[in-house]
């Protein structure tokens, strides 16, 4: 397929964690000042005069306008405001962001006033009203001081605690066609306290081999250092490190604990000049070609730390690291499980029913099964009309064919998205749970500067995940439960397939189709096409279960009763469908030893033991026989009965005797 241009950016948004972060570094702050008044606030204003154009082309998102400062002094940031002032018709093309030089990136305007004019605009916090509000036009007389004030739409407090020193750059782009305009200042002002005792935490972290075939066992070695010149040690340390699919861990040794289900090590104490060293263990799972990144992080710290925050994502950050490796190999595609039915199949055949062009949802008949229902929704982008494909998507074609020969038809989804983030979902919502399902994704592959698919599918049981099993074409690869495009595969190739396999019952499959990393900013075009699905008829597994009590004896009545001649026992006996499909016309008989006689009228009824309270005559006739569970004893045989038991569900019958 052909990729559409798009003149489209995806805006980064703001930073909830350093937000948190800046808050509590305010009451700090807030605490050292009333100890410690030589710890006085410094406010210090830094210009950029340099004019320049701002329009579609000469200030793209791509490649915006920068204005950059540079702050020589380091100290530790309390408050920062902006002014910008700019010329420019149709305002609500442009978009501006501030940048510490920790990476931190605030949305001071992002496409607001329409067609208002010019911006002259001091950006603060403590202002009374949004940006967002701003509606009017600005004049263009000199600045400052600046004809308004609002806040902008990120929080500039996401920049508090950080260190002032280094390059601060402001970035103008416009986003639209049609208008231009000439950027006239800037002025940077940043309010500081001096830097506090800190730690000076950094991470980093290896592989032990960047190039593993798949299932070779690899190390990743992670290590925190406390600088020789801190003031500070470092307590309650802990490092993020969440392991990636594709890695199966084995083990770890070093120092600190490390807990594998929650990806975290804690590491505790860590004075001035030291190391702490941990070693992951595991094994890859990944296909080869998979590009496998683990990212890690510290994630707490007693002490403050100028240059990084704990557990902000920053990857600029000294506290941050990642380590990556490709599974060696040549591709080949793989062999997908074999799907095993008990009782045979039913099969969602695209080519035998119908789906209008353009349409989201429809409900198809399934034999053995019910009524499935197939909708389709998408974010972050919009479908397309393509002729070659069958017109207005989603849509029924076969033209991208997987390779089959003949030609068969599949559901193709094509789309134009704006960004990365851009997804398609298709839900397929079953009647009842199926012990297993397989079917195919085309086309999920690569084009550079182009897009890159990414395939990934979940599934559920009454409310609970269920994972399936991928299976790889030769132009993508498979981490877990998602494949990624890395090569081009062609319409009518079978080399962009994806087998998808549910080997456990599932109720309800989510099938995601976007992009991963390697896509562009705006990934434009892209598609992919669900072919047939073939289903597990649904079987019923009933399992029974029988539990036994003492409830009383003659001796010792209820306190701590013996099953001793003329003592009271409970029988329970419980069944479970643990099945994927509804049971019918369920009886069961339990013949009474012949030392215990039946007490008449104890019969008993619920759906667990605990709770078989409904009262149960002891004839198998009447309304108590469907309430839903019916009980009854016939010589010294105790039978019990339910027209349905569902996936699941359970049924229980308590009954007393007497021991001779």
């Amino acid at each position: 397929m052909q990729r559409q241009d798009q003149s489209r950016y995806c805006w980064r948004g703001g930073q909830c964690a350093q937000f948190v972060r800046a808050v509590l570094t305010l009451v700090w702050l807030a605490l050292m000042l009333a100890s410690n008044p030589a710890a006085a606030q410094t406010t210090t204003s830094y210009s950029n005069t340099t004019t320049g154009t701002i329009s579609e082309t000469a200030t793209t998102c791509a490649s915006p306008l920068v204005r950059s400062f540079t702050v020589a002094a380091n100290a530790q940031v309390t408050d920062v405001n902006i002014g910008v002032q700019f010329a420019h018709s149709y305002r609500g093309d442009i978009r501006a962001t501030l940048v510490s030089p920790e990476g931190t990136v605030v949305d001071l305007i992002t496409n607001v006033g329409t067609s208002a004019n010019n911006l002259n605009v001091l950006f603060d916090d403590s202002a009374a009203a949004s940006i967002t509000t701003h509606s009017a036009n600005d004049n263009t007389a000199a600045a400052p001081p600046y004809q308004r004030n609002f806040r902008p739409e990120g929080s500039l407090a996401s920049f508090n605690g950080q260190g002032s020193a280094g390059t601060w750059q402001l970035t103008i782009c416009d986003s639209l066609n049609g208008d231009s305009g000439t950027f006239t200042r800037t002025d940077l002002t940043l309010t500081t306290v001096p830097i506090a005792p800190s730690a000076d935490l950094s991470l980093t972290k290896s592989v032990s081999n960047a190039s593993p075939a798949s299932g070779a066992s690899i190390n990743y070695i992670l290590s925190v250092t406390n600088a020789s010149g801190s003031a500070l040690t470092a307590t309650g340390v802990t490092v993020q490190d969440t392991l990636p699919a594709g890695f199966a861990f084995t083990g770890a040794s070093g120092f600190g604990s490390y807990n594998s289900a929650t990806g975290v090590w804690t590491v505790g104490s860590i004075p001035a000049g030291t190391t702490r060293t941990l070693t992951i263990s595991g094994t890859v799972t990944a296909t080869a070609g998979a590009s496998v990144t683990n990212m890690a992080e510290v994630s707490a710290s007693s002490a403050f730390d100028f240059d990084s925050t704990p557990g902000n994502g920053a990857a600029g950050e000294d506290d941050y690291d990642s380590a990556t490796f490709t599974v060696s190999g040549t591709r080949t595609a793989g062999t997908p499980p074999t799907l095993v039915c008990p009782v045979g199949t039913t099969l969602h055949d695209w080519d035998s029913v119908s789906w209008a062009a353009g349409t989201t949802s429809g409900s198809y008949a399934l034999t053995a099964i019910g009524t499935m229902n197939f909708n389709i929704g998408i974010s972050g982008g919009a479908f397309l009309n393509n002729a070659t494909y069958g017109g207005q998507s989603p849509t029924r074609q076969n033209v991208v064919t997987g390779g089959l020969a003949p030609a068969q038809y599949s559901i193709f989804q094509i789309a134009d998205f704006i960004s990365q983030a851009g997804a398609i979902t298709s839900t397929i919502t079953l009647p009842t749970a199926v012990p297993g399902v397989q079917f195919r994704v085309f086309d999920i592959d690569y084009a550079a500067g182009q897009f890159a698919d990414r395939l990934t599918v979940t599934g559920s049981f009454n409310g609970a995940p269920v994972t399936p099993t991928l299976t790889n074409g030769i132009s993508n690869y498979v981490i877990g439960n998602s494949a990624y495009g890395d090569a081009t595969s062609a319409d009518g190739s079978a080399n962009g397939n994806v087998v998808v396999t549910f080997s456990a019952p599932v109720d309800t499959i989510v099938i995601t189709y976007g992009s991963h990393s390697l896509a562009p900013a705006d990934p434009g075009q892209q598609g992919a096409a669900i072919h047939d699905v073939t289903f597990c008829r649904p079987t019923a597994n009933l399992t029974i279960a029988k539990t036994s009590s003492v409830v009383g004896d003659p001796t010792n009545g209820t306190t701590d009763p013996k099953a001793i001649p003329g003592a009271t026992m409970r029988y329970c006996i419980l069944v479970t469908n643990n099945g994927s499909g509804t049971a019918t016309g369920i009886n069961i008989g339990d013949a009474l030893p012949a030392t215990t006689t039946f007490i008449s009228g104890s019969l008993r009824s619920g759906t667990t033991c605990a709770g078989a309270t409904t009262v149960e005559d002891d004839n198998a006739s009447g309304v108590d026989e469907n309430d839903p569970f019916g009980a009854s004893i016939t010589g010294t045989t105790v039978s019990a009965t339910t027209s349905t038991m569902l996936p699941a569900s359970t049924m229980a019958v308590a009954f007393d005797v007497t021991l001779n």
